[in-house]
C-alpha cells in the first residue's frame, strides 16, 4: 500500500491545550522571547527535541514495575549492561543520567587547556563540555554537510582530508577523536560505514582513541543499510556492531534511540580509563551500578535499546522526516536535504533573506511559528553557535542559520505533522513582515537555553 500507517496501537492520550495567537504573543514577550522557558501546557505541538519525550512501549512500561531498585549490583543494572554489551560489543558499560553528563566525564578525564578535540560536528552540550575543560571543539564535516540544498548520501561524513591533515601537524594536542551519528547539528545526517572506518584507521595511526557520540545510532545504521553499497542486506543489529567495532568507545544520551525518558552512558574498553570513570561517576552521579538512574529506568533502557532496532519502526522514522520535507519543498521552503532521521531543519537565512545573522533569523523564525500555530522549535544557527572574536564584540556567525524540528518518537499522529506543515507554509507566506532579534542577556555558557531577547527596532 501506498499509506505507510504508525507501526502501533495508542493505548493512553494526553489533552492538548489550544491558545490563541493573541496569547501566544504575550507569552512569548513575557518569557523575553525564549522558546525554552514557555511553559509546556502553552504548547500544541512540542518539536523542541526528541530527547527524552518520547512515547515508551507497552513492554518498556511493564520493565519499569519490575525494577531492581538496590543501591549496588541490581538486576536491572545486569540487563542494561548485556543489552548495551550485545548491540555495541564494548567491554565496560557505565551508566549516567543523561548524555551530558556521560560528557562531562569524558571530557573532565581526558580534555585540558591547550588540547583540540575533532568530530564531525559537535553538539552543543558536547562542544560546552569541551570548551568548559578550556580545549578546543573542531568540525571537520566534509564540504556538503553545510550546504543545505546539497543532495549527498552521506553529508554528516568526517571530511578526511582536514582531519588527517590536522593530525599530522598537531596530533601530539588532541586527546581524543569523536564522530557524532546522526551529526545532529548539521541536519542529522547519517555518516557512512566507509567514513566511520576510514576515520578510525586516522586516529588509530596516532594512538588516539576514537569514540562514538552515538545518540541516534539506530537511524544511522538505517541509513547505511538504504544508502550503502553491500549493506542492504544486513540486518540493524549487525550493522550497529559493525561500526562500534571500530571505536574504543562511545557516549549516549539514551533519551533519543534509547526510547526513554531520561537515561545515558559511557561504553569503553580500556580499563585503565573505566576505572578513573567510574570514580568520578561515584562523585556526582552515583554507584557505578546505577549511575543517577532507578533501576525502573534501567530496565526501560534495556528494552528499548532493543526495541530501537526494529526495521518497521526505523522505516517509519525515517519516512515521517521525508514526509513532511516534500511538502515544504513543494511550497518553496527550503530545508536541509536530503531529510535526516529525527528531524526536519529548515534553512532560515532562505526563509528571512533580509534579517542578517547578527540579528538571528532562526530565532525569529522559531517565535514566529511558536506565535501562528503554537509550534515549538528550536534554533540551530548563531544564537547556539556564534563565538566572540577575540579582541572584538563581534561574533563570528554560525555556518549554517537552522530551525530544527525535532520529533519525538511515537507521539504524533500525521494530522498532527500535516497541522505543522499548514503553519509553516502560512509563516513562510508572512516572511517579509517579521523581525529580527537582539539578545539583551546572555549567561557564559550554553546561552540559547536561558537568553533574553528583544526584537529589533524599526
Amino acid at each position: 500500500m501506498k499509506t505507510l500507517i504508525e507501526p502501533f496501537k495508542i493505548k493512553m492520550v494526553e489533552a492538548v491545550r489550544q491558545t490563541t495567537e493573541k496569547e501566544r504573543g504575550k507569552i512569548l514577550k513575557d518569557v523575553h522571547y525564549n522558546i525554552f522557558m514557555v511553559e509546556a501546557e502553552h504548547i500544541l505541538i512540542d518539536f523542541l527535541t526528541d530527547s527524552g519525550t518520547g512515547a515508551m512501549s507497552d513492554r518498556q512500561w511493564g520493565a519499569v514495575m519490575i525494577g531492581d531498585e538496590s543501591y549496588a549490583g541490581s538486576r536491572s543494572f545486569f540487563k542494561f549492561e548485556k543489552a548495551v554489551r550485545d548491540i555495541m560489543g564494548f567491554k565496560h558499560i557505565i551508566p549516567t543520567h543523561q548524555g551530558r553528563a556521560a560528557e562531562r566525564i569524558l571530557f573532565s578525564m581526558l580534555a585540558k587547556k591547550g588540547q583540540a578535540i575533532p568530530n564531525n560536528t559537535h553538539f552543543d552540550t558536547t562542544r560546552a563540555n569541551v570548551e568548559y575543560n578550556e580545549a578546543e571543539a573542531l568540525d571537520f564535516v566534509i564540504p556538503e554537510g553545510q550546504i543545505p540544498e546539497k543532495i549527498h548520501p552521506f553529508k554528516g561524513n568526517m571530511d578526511l582530508a582536514k582531519l588527517a591533515e590536522f593530525l599530522k601537524k598537531n596530533h601530539q594536542k588532541v586527546p581524543i577523536g569523536m564522530t557524532t551519528i546522526t551529526n545532529n547539528s548539521g541536519g542529522g545526517q547519517p555518516v557512512s560505514m566507509e567514513n566511520i572506518r576510514q576515520t578510525a584507521k586516522l586516529y588509530k595511526k596516532y594512538n588516539i582513541p576514537f569514540f562514538i557520540d552515538a545518540c541516534r545510532f539506530a537511524e544511522n545504521a538505517y541509513f547505511i543499510k538504504l544508502r550503502e553499497k553491500g549493506y542492504g542486506d544486513k540486518s540493524i543489529p549487525e550493522i550497529a556492531l559493525e561500526m562500534f567495532s571500530h571505536a574504543d568507545g562511545c557516549t549516549m544520551s539514551a533519551k533519543k534511540d534509547g526510547l526513554v525518558n531520561m537515561g545515558g552512558f559511557i561504553a569503553l574498553n580500556d580499563d585503565r580509563l573505566a576505572m578513573q570513570a567510574r570514580n568520578l561517576l561515584i562523585l556526582t552521579e552515583g554507584f557505578p551500578s546505577y549511575g543517577g538512574l532507578s533501576g525502573r529506568d534501567l530496565e526501560a533502557l534495556a528494552v528499548g535499546l532493543r526495541e530501537v532496532l526494529g526495521e518497521d519502526y526505523l522505516k517509519y522514522r525515517l519516512r515521517t522526516a521525508e514526509y513532511m520535507g516534500e511538502k515544504l519543498i513543494e511550497a518553496g521552503v527550503s530545508i536541509i536535504r536530503p531529510t535526516g532521521g529525527h528531524a526536519v531543519y529548515i534553512d532560515a537565512k532562505h526563509f528571512y533573506p533580509h534579517i542578517p545573522s547578527s540579528q538571528y533569523p532562526g530565532q525569529t523564525l522559531v517565535c514566529e511559528l511558536y506565535k501562528k500555530g503554537g509550534i515549538r522549535a528550536v534554533e540551530i544557527g548563531s544564537v547556539m553557535f556564534a563565538r566572540k572574536q577575540k579582541g572584538s564584540k563581534q561574533e563570528k556567525p554560525a555556518v549554517m542559520e537552522l530551525v530544527r524540528l525535532a520529533f519525538p518518537r511515537r507521539v504524533y499522529t500525521q494530522s498532527h505533522f500535516d497541522y505543522a506543515i499548514e503553519v509553516i507554509i502560512e509563516t513562510f507566506k508572512q516572511r517579509k513582515k517579521a523581525r529580527g532579534f537582539e539578545i539583551v542577556w546572555e549567561p557564559p555558557f550554553l546561552r540559547h537555553f536561558t537568553a533574553h531577547f528583544k526584537p529589533v527596532s524599526g
